[in-house]
């Protein structure tokens, strides 16, 4: 799955806000994405993809939130 389809699902199946630590921790333990160097999925790369996607993603309180 794509690293914005791996976002979605983790808040989602969450039911609420995640840290962008723990969203990047969860894809990898989940091996939910992976890069094509096969390195594990940054901080950065997340906090990039959500930063893209303001229709989606909002941050608040420290956790970013699907918007509904």
């Amino acid at each position: 799955m794509s690293l914005v389809e791996a976002i979605v699902y983790l808040i989602a199946s969450g039911g609420h806000g995640m840290r962008v630590d723990q969203i990047a921790d969860q894809i990898n333990a989940q091996k939910l994405h992976e890069r094509k160097d096969g390195q594990p999925v940054t901080l950065q790369q997340v906090y990039a993809v959500i930063m893209r996607h303001p229709e989606t993603f909002v941050k608040e309180d420290g956790r970013i939130r699907l918007i509904m």
